[in-house]
């Protein structure tokens, strides 16, 4: 009887144990990584181009992304405990050891490099060089000391529409630094609402973020305001520049309006529910925009046939 519930144990606890190793790459923000990773190879991507590099460029992202999602939450772990949403990651509930994720995050960043170094462009390995080492090294230390911090992690947060596009091309045009600021962008607006409607956390875990010293949430709305329109007018420049097209044109047109309406109404009032409103129209914004923006540049590629 013993052996049968031990036998009968082991499975769950295997796909406990794997569980938790996919927590610490943080599944949803992966999948918004390599969306726009792939974006910036599709878009760039021309008749020689082979597809098996886009297929390297995302297995190398997401490793690089994950070994860097696991060192964050090894260095963060003792706020996260503090934190209701974050209490119940793998390592402040204690389900994981740091040993064990520090040498998973070293195996999977360091894979993750040689990956892109022997199978893609030696400057998209560079590029996730950078991003992880500014992810790690610089922005998680500064949460707890500036608010700035936002947009030191937003650089990183923009370097993989760069990796896929230096994977299909070998270099890096206006085209690429123009996806790159799409992303940069966003993240302001994004995050801001995150931590508006989690300040209080943020707050006892001791993060410096914008709306933990913005108790009305006047300038956190004006900062939202402010990048969201700069956004627009960066969602424009693909068509600009000759790689977008009217559909990615009316799309941020569209959603742009959207996004800053709920940003208006949120400097209006500063509650919670219009807080989560910003943040359901950015998860809206930067995938129908890079969708958008792939339909254009794969429509003109079918044209130019």
């Amino acid at each position: 009887m013993k052996v049968d519930a031990a036998l009968s144990y082991a499975p769950s606890l295997v796909h406990s144990r794997v569980s938790d190793y996919l927590q610490l790459a943080r599944p949803r923000l992966a999948l918004l990584v390599l969306v726009t990773a792939g974006a910036g190879w599709i878009v760039a991507a021309e008749r020689e181009t082979q597809a098996s590099s886009l297929v390297h460029a995302l297995v190398g992202t997401a490793l690089l992304f994950a070994g860097a999602s696991a060192f964050n939450q090894l260095l963060e772990r003792h706020r996260d405990a503090l934190m209701p949403r974050t209490a119940n990651r793998p390592l402040p509930a204690g389900r994981l050891q740091p040993g064990e994720v520090l040498a998973l995050g070293s195996i999977v960043s360091a894979g993750g490099l040689v990956y892109l170094l022997a199978f893609c462009q030696p400057l998209a390995a560079v590029l996730g060089a950078f991003a992880f080492f500014s992810y790690v090294c610089v922005y998680t230390p500064l949460k707890e000391r500036t608010p700035l911090s936002t947009l030191v992690g937003a650089v990183p947060g923009a370097v993989p529409p760069l990796i896929g596009w230096a994977v299909a091309r070998g270099n890096l045009g206006r085209g690429a630094l123009a996806l790159s600021l799409i992303v940069f962008l966003w993240q302001v607006p994004h995050f801001l609402a995150i931590a508006w409607i989690y300040r209080g956390q943020y707050a006892r875990a001791g993060f410096r973020v914008l709306p933990v010293l913005d108790p009305q949430g006047e300038q956190t709305g004006r900062q939202m305001i402010r990048y969201t329109v700069a956004l627009i007018f960066a969602s424009l420049m693909p068509s600009v520049l000759g790689i977008g097209g009217w559909l990615s044109v009316m799309s941020a047109v569209v959603l742009g309006a959207f996004f800053l309406y709920s940003e208006f109404v949120f400097v209006r009032t500063g509650t919670m529910h219009q807080a989560r409103q910003v943040f359901r129209m950015s998860l809206i914004f930067l995938p129908v925009q890079f969708l958008f923006l792939v339909l254009d540049a794969v429509s003109e590629r079918m044209i130019g046939y």
